[in-house]
């Protein structure tokens, strides 16, 4: 790590010394970052092991599994187009940094497929049949950063375990992105997830910035958005989820004996998700899930035509102890799970009787939030009346169709049915128009995202962890949060 530390040092350096006259006016570009030998494009990369960098705008097409060895490091510059075939994946057992820029970001797809537009279904969108792989990462691997790259039409099975495991993966997994290291750093941001046939990350330890990213089309008939286990501790924020199959963002502590899953999950947007899940109704939510004594900060967040509000699971369900950990401590990042500050808006009463989730499947202990928009605590209090039980049925029907937040482009009231099947952005445009009843809603106080391990760096970090915004959702009125 420090020698790859210098060598970004030395870039840099370079970049100063050559422009070192005030008065010298011409335009200097920064030289890209490049570690190791040039990776050539010639031809079909076959399967095996490679180290180094892939030149900036370059296409490579790939032939088979892409495997990094520990203590190696493969780089792609800014404006590369890997072209996966065969149902290629990225086993890495190093270091993998994907460096796109806003310019010219980086795309990592199967070129047998094209994306859609419009309604989309499963059996007729191959967003949700799994292409390419996914970019697999042991317990040695080190660090993954990932930064303005789209991960198109991932999620192909991956036949047998590309490392030795002890944590939850299996032959035949058909997740994008995996992490297991408890010591490693992942980072994901400003980058594009468009379609998946499962989770589109299972993570098992390690500490995560998941942050200003866009995600379309996300699990077939299950499967969720950004999904962490474990040990996993670290932030998913400002990112826009758009018709996920089941839950857009979710903490349980399976899979360790090495401490609780904990995440801050602040100024998210999420539309149109939980509606492609295809198992027992209240046994997942549509939003956020908070199970299996994992802990959660949960702020900000904008719930749009969302098959349920934020699910804070509280009790055995099936083979599985759903309970999460809503008791306090000293030792952890955070006392206890918390939330509030959520905007949510419905079309219809079925939505609207789950923003507040009920104990339809599994009993959850969702607190009502005075501070939510709608004011939950109130609303409650009103159709209710005495005191309120967790996961006590409540009508909603008059909360249909209120407190629209003013989507710059995007059709509120919703037609029937178009939140089922509209899972992508497509033309739309999710940022708040000023006036919004969502716009300066959010509270920049009452929580901090997790810095601990989380470095700043433009190569081998986080580009910057944005704080908490004042407009509910991933996009800020003062230009702020997802770039998209």
């Amino acid at each position: 790590m420090k020698k790859l530390q210098l060598i970004s040092l030395c870039l840099s350096l370079f970049a100063l010394a050559s422009c070192s006259k005030s008065s010298d006016k011409a335009v200097v570009s920064i030289p890209l970052v490049q570690i190791g030998k040039a990776i050539p494009n010639s031809g079909t990369l076959p399967a095996g092991t490679y180290k180094g960098t892939m030149l900036a705008n370059q296409t490579y097409t790939i032939g088979g599994d892409i495997t990094i060895n520990a203590g190696d490091t493969l780089l792609i510059q800014q404006g590369v187009k890997l072209n996966m075939t065969n149902g290629a994946n990225i086993i890495n057992n190093g270091i993998f940094i994907s460096l796109g820029s806003k310019a010219d970001p980086i795309t990592i797809t199967d070129p047998r497929r094209t994306k859609t537009t419009g309604a989309s279904t499963v059996g007729q969108d191959s967003a949700y049949n799994g292409g390419w792989g996914g970019i697999y990462s042991s317990a040695s691997a080190k660090l993954v950063v990932i930064k303005y790259t789209h991960l198109d039409f991932g999620g192909a099975a991956i036949k047998t375990l590309p490392f030795p495991t002890t944590a939850g993966l299996k032959a035949g997994a058909q997740f994008i992105l995996y992490f297991e290291n408890p010591n490693g750093l992942f980072i994901l941001e400003d980058s594009w997830i468009y379609g998946t046939p499962d989770d589109i990350t299972r993570f098992y330890g390690g500490t995560f910035n998941i942050m200003r990213n866009t995600v379309e089309k996300s699990g077939s008939t299950g499967g969720d958005g950004f999904n962490a286990k474990g040990s996993s501790v670290g932030n998913m924020a400002y990112n826009l989820i758009i018709g996920g199959a089941t839950n857009g963002t979710k903490t349980a502590s399976d899979g360790t004996t090495a401490g609780p899953c904990q995440f801050t999950m602040y100024n998210n947007t999420y539309v149109n998700d939980g509606f492609r899940n295809t198992g027992v109704y209240g046994a997942r939510s549509g939003s956020v899930e908070i199970e299996n004594n994992s802990r959660a900060l949960v702020y900000n967040n904008l719930i749009v035509d969302c098959n349920f509000g934020v699910r804070i699971a509280g009790g055995p369900g099936g083979a599985k102890v759903y309970l999460a950990d809503t008791t306090a401590s000293t030792s952890l990042l955070f006392p206890k799970t918390a939330y509030g500050y959520n905007f949510h808006y419905a079309d219809n009463t079925a939505m609207a009787d789950q923003f507040v989730p009920t104990s339809v499947a599994q009993p959850v202990v969702t607190h009502p939030e005075a501070t939510d928009i709608p004011n939950m605590v109130t609303f409650l209090q009103s159709v209710l009346p005495g005191a309120y039980t967790f996961g006590e049925v409540y009508d909603g029907s008059s909360l249909v169709g209120k407190n629209n937040p003013m989507f710059v482009n995007y059709p509120l009231p919703a037609p029937a049915g178009f939140w089922i099947t509209q899972a992508s952005v497509d033309s739309y445009n999710f940022h708040l128009q000023a006036g919004s009843p969502a716009a300066g809603k959010g509270t920049t106080t009452a929580f901090a995202p997790i810095t601990v391990n989380i470095p700043v760096n433009p190569t081998f970090g986080s580009s910057g962890i944005t704080p908490p915004g004042q407009d509910m959702g991933c996009y800020q009125l003062n230009g702020t949060g997802n770039q998209h």
